[in-house]
């Protein structure tokens, strides 16, 4: 079978899973994508497909998180946050619809700028790589400093680096004792579903339980079914207006080449920047949903590609949080040695596999998104209990660490979930934050103890 057929097929699944867990409000992108690519790959999926696969979940993922946002006013995942207020803005003015089909038309522009930004920002960057590779231990390093300042736990995430570093090294002896291997999938697993394993403790605890309760149940209110274009395939330029077009263009281009930043930030940013030069409160808020949910696509897919083109090692936010079992997922991926999508594929590859993704995935998506975004909110709101889905997750979590390594792996993902998800819920310290104290933690045990 033709590696175009697989690759499209995978990009199928992938756009198929995450239309249906983007309508979910409240999954975190990191906890949902690292062990579903993680399954994907050690199923083994040839290096295509995988990547085929990646770029359609977090299109389609990204374009029906919209649904939640704009329907309900609960953020789809971490990344929508930052739309909250000017979704809600749309809710009071009776035109939640709206606000759904300004964001998930800016989205769809967004990624296809994205797309061939990040392809050539990769080649150019990949001059560099082999300072890149050389001295990663002190990029990991910096870059855990600068993204721990940036993030909302400020201090306290810089002031736990070293401890942290100290904990996953401590384990990564513990375990490496009793297999005489260095474990990896472990690790992210649990940094990646701690926030998730954290609440479910969070209800176990008689203490911490009552941050968690509810009185009664919370309670939506849908506006009524609108169509204002013929046929199942919306144009997202005729959904636009002119302004919101160049200014989604703009802004998604620029946030594509800072690929180093936080995507929330570059999100909050880029809507604020465009808002503040926007009158009046129907148009502020359309073209800052707009925006914002462009740059949201644009940040995702340009901070997994260009790592992966230019260097092979996880070097952005997103590179170190969704897409790291692009970059590691041992035995078929590593990164030390580098052997991963960057050693197995061209940049022409990526540009092909990549454009097969987001294509497929707005081709489902995006019509989808515009024709039963209501429908599929009530079903959801009806028939889906997020703790099912949170016991999904963690149950997959739970299959792929005992794959890698037994029991041994099982408890070694707890732990550090356990660990990891009360630093984010209590003091702020982000997945971001610890991916990049996971990756640094030997030279920083190297230079501060020697081991």
């Amino acid at each position: 079978m033709s590696i175009y057929v697989i690759a499209l097929l995978f990009a199928l699944l992938g756009a198929a899973i995450f239309t249906i867990i983007g309508l979910i409000s409240g999954t975190d992108e990191t906890a949902i994508m690292v062990p579903i690519t993680l399954l994907v790959i050690l199923l083994g999926a040839p290096p295509e497909g995988v990547f085929a696969f990646f770029m359609a979940g977090v299109l389609a993922k990204h374009l029906t998180h919209a649904v939640p946002t704009a329907l309900l006013g609960i953020p789809g995942d971490t990344t929508a946050v930052p739309l909250i207020d000017h979704a809600n803005t749309l809710r009071r003015l009776g035109m939640p619809h709206v606000a759904l089909r300004k964001m998930i038309s800016g989205g769809v522009i967004g990624a296809f700028i994205a797309l061939p930004t990040a392809v050539l920002l990769g080649q150019f960057l990949g001059q560099f790589a082999d300072f890149f590779k050389s001295s990663s231990g002190i990029i990991f390093t910096l870059a855990a400093i600068l993204i721990a300042f940036f993030s909302k736990g400020k201090w306290a995430s810089i002031l736990i680096i070293i401890p942290f570093a100290f904990f996953i090294k401590a384990l990564d002896s513990v375990s490496f004792a009793m297999l005489d291997k260095h474990l990896s999938i472990t690790f992210f697993l649990g940094i990646a579903i701690g926030p998730m394993f954290c609440n479910i403790l969070m209800a176990a605890s008689s203490v911490a339980k009552n941050d968690l309760a509810r009185s009664k149940p919370n309670q939506y209110n849908l506006a009524p079914e609108t169509k204002s274009w013929k046929g199942y395939f919306p144009n997202p330029f005729k959904i636009l207006s002119k302004r919101q077009t160049i200014f989604t263009s703009i802004t998604t281009f620029l946030s594509s080449l800072t690929f180093v930043f936080s995507p929330v930030g570059m999100t909050s940013l880029m809507g604020e920047i465009v808002g503040s030069r926007t009158k009046g409160a129907y148009k502020k808020s359309t073209t800052s949903l707009t925006v914002m949910n462009g740059v949201t696509e644009s940040t995702y897919i340009a901070e997994a590609i260009i790592p992966l083109i230019a260097f092979g090692i996880p070097l952005s936010p997103v590179a170190l949080g969704p897409a790291s079992p692009l970059f590691n997922a041992p035995p078929i991926f590593t990164v030390d040695p580098v052997n991963n999508l960057h050693t197995l594929m061209s940049s022409w590859d990526f540009f092909i596999f990549g454009l097969i993704g987001i294509s497929v995935a707005a081709l489902i998506a995006y019509p989808f998104a515009m024709n039963y975004a209501r429908k599929a909110s009530v079903l959801v709101l009806k028939y889906i209990s997020q703790e099912a889905i949170v016991a999904m997750f963690i149950g997959l979590a739970f299959l792929l660490a005992y794959n890698e390594a037994q029991l041994l792996g099982v408890v070694l993902t707890f732990t550090v979930a356990t660990v990891g998800g009360l630093l984010n819920r209590i003091l702020g310290v982000g997945a971001g934050v610890q991916f990049m104290v996971f990756y640094a933690s030997s030279w920083i045990m190297l230079q501060l103890f020697g081991i």
